[in-house]
């Protein structure tokens, strides 16, 4: 989805005293501006979506963060440096690989967001590295920008649904589209789940019942590492047919997992097609999973890209 960049330094105006030199600030209103201008961080809207998204998914790595914003890496530190300055951001190196960037307590009053401030787990950084490639991977499509939807984090589902009243099991993300006329998506709510590492196959099951039992997800999507993808599909090809429709099973872009290397070749989307777990390409005249198919295998050749949604 596209994001219209501000400028990111706006004037604050100033009443300068009159001046004996044309185009000279008397001593007077150069002391003033700077009065006005000390400890103020001027926020664009760049500024503002790369918070809401660090806020939003626990943190993020500079690479992937720079991706969703639009901008190099040079420019990335730049920002990050004005977020530290202004008492919103902390940024580190928290594992192999690049940088991450997380909300402090401040950061997450001036959002609104209100999730506990801090780096996420170290136990957690590859999963929540792969639901934020799963995000742009996504969002880089043309049918998101056409559709839209909008992204409904893993820590909004969690804020929404306490520890203690949980019960079902909540997907790593839900996909939004909002009734606009002519979408075939049109009020559809997708879940997204991001598998890195294989569960055993009846808990793997149960987590699909359960969030195929009901009727709110329209699609359940299920992008996966290579080790994970057998018992997924193994799990998928157990299910009654009614609901292994409403499966989608895909590989995760090489992005979820380092900033460097081109994306894997991948193979084609692929849904249980019977009870003996054997597997059919879906077509793309299915209108439910033709925007997976088509508009999100475009945006994988040309790796992640656009910016962050809503």
């Amino acid at each position: 989805m596209a994001m219209a960049a501000q400028a990111h330094d706006a004037i604050t105006p100033i009443t300068a005293a009159p001046v004996t030199a044309p185009g000279t600030a008397s001593p007077a209103a150069t002391s003033r501006r700077r009065r006005l201008d000390a400890g103020v961080v001027q926020l664009s809207q760049r500024d503002i979506d790369g918070l809401l998204l660090c806020g939003e998914h626990f943190g993020a790595p500079f690479d992937l963060l720079a991706t969703a914003l639009g901008v190099e890496p040079e420019r990335l530190s730049t920002l990050t440096t004005r977020w530290r300055r202004a008492g919103f951001a902390a940024t580190g190196r928290l594992g192999p690989g690049p940088k991450w960037c997380w909300l402090t307590r401040d950061g997450m009053t001036a959002t609104g967001l209100g999730f506990r401030a801090g780096p996420p787990a170290l136990a957690r950084l590859a999963h929540v590295r792969a639901i934020l490639a799963a995000r742009l991977w996504m969002e880089a499509s043309p049918a998101w920008h056409d559709g839209r939807p909008w992204w409904h984090s893993e820590r909004r589902l969690l804020a929404g649904q306490p520890a203690a009243d949980r019960a079902e099991h909540l997907p790593d993300a839900e996909v939004h589209w909002p009734s606009l006329d002519g979408s075939p998506y049109a009020g559809q709510i997708w879940a997204i789940e991001v598998e890195l590492t294989p569960k055993s196959a009846g808990r793997t099951t149960r987590i699909m019942t359960g969030l195929l039992s009901g009727m709110e997800y329209a699609l359940v999507i299920y992008l996966t590492a290579a080790r994970a993808r057998p018992v997924v599909t193994r799990a998928a090809g157990s299910l009654p047919l009614g609901q292994q429709s409403r499966l989608v099973v895909r590989d995760l872009p090489g992005y979820a997992f380092a900033p460097r290397g081109s994306l894997p070749a991948g193979g084609p989307i692929v849904a249980a097609s019977g009870q003996r777990a054997e597997f059919r390409v879906i077509h793309a005249f299915s209108s439910v999973v033709h925007v997976v198919e088509v508009g999100f295998q475009r945006a994988e050749a040309s790796g992640p890209g656009g910016a962050v949604g809503r």
